[in-house]
């Protein structure tokens, strides 16, 4: 692939996420027996209410629309509720909940209507690219705080992550369970945040794409719960990983109605209006009567993949996740790269996974095992596989 210098500076810093090069080498190999472990897709299907009403909404005049710019009434009613409920702070659909095309737009949306160029955001350590590339886009500078790998998982310190918040600091982005390491955070690390938010003035955004996907059995620690954040929390939701919608491409952020204006604006002149085929659908499976139910089971059913994944790479240097989708392997005990396991991998074992290069600076020692789109049985053979591929 022919490789050009970008011709403009906000490009500069922003590689690729890597998902999409092994992706599309495991599409071109078009081997029904490649493990497809790379990217954030999963087999479990959206909940039967969100596939009635989207074929429903074909034939629907209303639904071809650009309008309301804001998202349908219905869906900000929806996402407003959700985030209220597990929050405990009410939110107004009118003035304090916008949908947006996809949780990541969502983001973008918030950090251009929030992040002065050359301001800092705090991340956490490995993180996904994704996130950290769209800090960099709208002229922010990511600060990261490692997160540390033990036998039971990940962990972030409180204080360390407080501590990182400055005069620099524009915001505070985190993610719970994140992305790609399942590092679940809690109440220990709002209540560090708050103080040093306040003392900053900054803002805290909460991606919450994974928040009840949690193999702990726990709800949600949402940092708007919180009394010392309630006032400086957007939350970015998405109905791509809970809900398994993700070609759906529908997303919602809700906060304080004076940002929450200023991130409207933003997204009527960045990706101007939500997908009108779509909303109504996510707007049922939200507000189902079943909805925690329905989330509750794809998410046992990703642990036992999660777990299937550990006992079979028991013999290999794997941090457990605590949530989510994913899972990573340190390649450093293995004497490799990353990307020399990613190729090994592909080429020797037929298991399509991600070397984490830009993924925050640790990204660099770690390969991403995504679990969510293999059944079990399919993957009952991933330690012959890995012994195939490195031994």
């Amino acid at each position: 692939m022919e490789v050009f210098d970008m011709t403009v500076s906000r490009l500069r810093e922003i590689p690729g996420i890597g998902v999409d090069a092994v992706g599309d080498a495991a599409d071109a190999a078009a081997d029904p027996a490649l493990l497809r472990l790379e990217n954030l897709d999963t087999d479990i299907r959206p909940p039967a209410v969100a596939l009635e009403i989207t074929r429903a909404a074909v034939d629907r005049d209303e639904a071809n629309s650009y309008l309301p710019f804001q998202g349908h009434r219905s869906l900000r009613e929806a996402a407003a509720a959700h985030v209220g409920r597990i929050s405990g702070r009410p939110y107004d659909p009118a003035t304090e909940c916008v949908s947006v095309a996809g949780g990541l737009n969502g983001v973008l949306n918030t950090l251009l209507a929030t992040v002065e160029p050359g301001r800092e955001v705090v991340l956490c350590d490995p993180i996904y690219a994704g996130l950290v590339n769209r800090v960099r886009l709208a002229g922010g500078i990511p600060r990261f705080v490692p997160a540390q790998p033990t036998p039971e998982g990940w962990t972030v310190d409180p204080e360390r992550l407080a501590a990182a918040v400055g005069p620099a600091t524009a915001a505070v982005l985190m993610m719970g369970p994140a992305m790609p390491t399942g590092l679940v955070l809690d109440d220990a690390h709002w209540s560090a945040l708050a103080a040093a938010c306040e003392r900053h003035d900054a803002w805290l955004i909460y991606d919450a794409a994974m928040e009840r996907i949690r193999f702990d059995g726990r709800p949600p620690s949402h940092p708007a719960a919180h009394e010392g954040l309630a006032g400086r929390t957007i939350t970015v939701g998405s109905a791509s990983k809970e809900l398994r919608m993700i070609g759906w491409r529908v997303g919602w952020v809700a906060g304080p109605a004076e940002i929450l204006a200023d991130i409207r604006l933003v997204g009527l002149t960045n990706v101007v209006c939500q997908v009108g085929l779509a909303q109504e659908a996510v707007a049922a499976a939200l507000s189902a009567p079943d909805a925690d139910a329905d989330v509750a089971a794809a998410t046992a059913e990703w642990g036992r993949r999660c777990r299937t994944v550990l006992a079979q790479l028991a013999d290999y240097p794997v941090v457990r996740p605590h949530g989510g989708w994913s899972l990573l392997v340190d390649t450093r005990p293995l004497g490799l790269s990353p990307a020399e396991l990613s190729r090994l991998l592909f080429e020797r074992g037929r298991v399509a996974a991600t070397p984490m290069d830009g993924w925050g600076p640790a990204g660099a020692s770690y390969l991403r095992i995504v679990f969510a789109n293999e059944p079990v049985q399919r993957l009952a053979d991933l330690r012959d596989r890995f012994r195939r591929a490195i031994g």
